[in-house]
């Protein structure tokens, strides 16, 4: 299906990108903006989805490397979890190959409708992280061990981020706020690096098999970049509640229309 990108609609696009790298930088779930405009301007779900992928790909970098200075001394932690992430990513992709598009139509209003519940849990899930760093120093004392089940844990979260992504750094952050001792600046960090590594993986093989619309992946990878930087420097200043309230409010509008379009 072919979409006329005009003015409005590649400025919908950049700007969604924005949104989108802004909010996975702080609180995750991008993917609830920034998908919704893709079909909002005319694409077909399974089209929007992997160039949504593709064109975030950029923000997760930004805001990487804006945070390195909390990734510091986490080199074999992220050394056992990074590969997990892949093969969840590689497995999800090509799931999302594999399957009729119809298949996924029909499930993706469901699967926001997941990313809108974990957007909601998210403050509760964080208080808990906090909580439990606080009782521990808030540092990891320099412990790296990372459990064979949080391994498990991110490869399964992997899958999902490949196939579609919506809150997946929110699913992230429970698993490793419930199994690693460390503060919430490093661990949102390496969920950043984890997220990220699936979008890279999936973009990969979405490049491979093609399918993806470049300009509007363009669009989104110029302002996703620009919202990962400034989300990762600026963030810190903003409410995260305000941010999620935009998300779910997207998402929910997002889910009703595509639930109710036949």
């Amino acid at each position: 299906m072919s979409v006329d990108l005009n003015l409005a609609r590649s400025a919908a696009i950049m700007v969604a990108g924005c949104g989108a790298g802004f909010i996975n930088s702080i609180v995750g779930s991008g993917t609830l903006i920034s998908f919704p405009t893709l079909v909002g301007v005319g694409y077909v779900e399974k089209i929007a989805n992997i160039t949504n992928n593709t064109g975030l790909v950029p923000g997760s970098f930004s805001a990487v490397v804006s945070q390195r200075q909390e990734l510091h001394g986490q080199r074999s932690r992220l050394t056992r979890l990074v590969p997990a992430s892949a093969i969840g990513g590689t497995t999800g992709a090509l799931l999302l190959l594999a399957l009729p598009g119809k298949y996924f139509k029909r499930v993706v209003p469901f699967l926001i409708l997941v990313g809108v519940a974990l957007v909601i849990l998210g403050p509760i899930i964080q208080r808990r992280v906090k909580e439990r760093a606080a009782t521990r120093g808030a540092v990891s004392n320099g412990s790296e061990r990372v459990s064979p089940w949080l391994v498990l844990g991110v490869m399964l979260a992997g899958i999902y981020g490949g196939y579609f992504g919506a809150a997946q750094g929110v699913i992230l952050l429970g698993l490793m706020g419930s199994s690693i001792d460390d503060s919430m600046a490093r661990i949102n960090a390496t969920k950043n690096v984890l997220a990220g590594t699936v979008n890279l993986i999936a973009a990969t093989v979405f490049i491979i098999h093609g399918g993806i619309v470049w300009a509007a992946a363009g669009l989104l990878a110029v302002g996703s970049f620009v919202g990962g930087v400034l989300g990762s420097k600026a963030g810190r200043r903003i409410q995260p509640n305000a941010l999620r309230a935009i998300v779910v409010v997207v998402g929910l509008t997002a889910a009703g229309k595509l639930l109710f379009a036949g």
